[in-house]
């Protein structure tokens, strides 16, 4: 890995580390978008960044269960690990999913709380009209306008 590539795979740590992730999380990440050959296997990652192989395992299936990357099988009867394309609209898309029984919960506050609480109701609306707008904001429109700018971006039309 060149000086800069680790600086950007650091980078990347830091960067997930900040967003609620582990800075192992983005390291992983982060080197799997710049290695060469894309995909690697766990102990080549493990070696690359310096931590276990235990570690490495541990994340990668993380990111697999998020839809950030992906297991292949190889030639040489281990698993390799790539970049699943789309990985952060599928993450957008999971955390609105998550934030569905959040809504449940606040609608079930303003039922315990009663019609005579009204800072409390407040404070239960706003979460339950939060979570409603987070959910409907990150729904098809949302992916197809990403879409729509993302091939724009890159020269594809849209």
């Amino acid at each position: 890995m060149s000086p800069d590539e680790a600086d950007f795979v650091d980078r990347m740590g830091l960067w997930l580390e900040m967003a609620g992730g582990t800075r192992t999380m983005g390291r992983i990440y982060g080197r799997l978008m710049v290695c060469d050959p894309p995909h690697q296997s766990l102990a080549q990652l493990a070696e690359a960044l310096g931590v276990s192989k235990a570690s490495v395992s541990t994340v990668a299936r993380q990111l697999q269960e998020v839809g950030m990357i992906e297991r292949r099988p190889s030639s040489e009867r281990r698993h390799e690990y790539r970049i699943t394309a789309g990985g952060f609209t599928r993450v957008l898309q999971l955390q609105a999913a998550r934030m569905q029984p959040g809504i449940a919960a606040a609608e079930f506050g303003l039922s315990a709380v009663g019609a005579d609480r009204s800072v409390q109701r407040e404070h239960l609306e706003e979460l339950r009209d939060f979570l409603e707008f987070c959910i409907r904001d990150f729904g098809a429109d949302f992916v197809s306008r990403w879409e729509s700018f993302r091939d724009g971006r890159r020269g594809n039309g849209g």
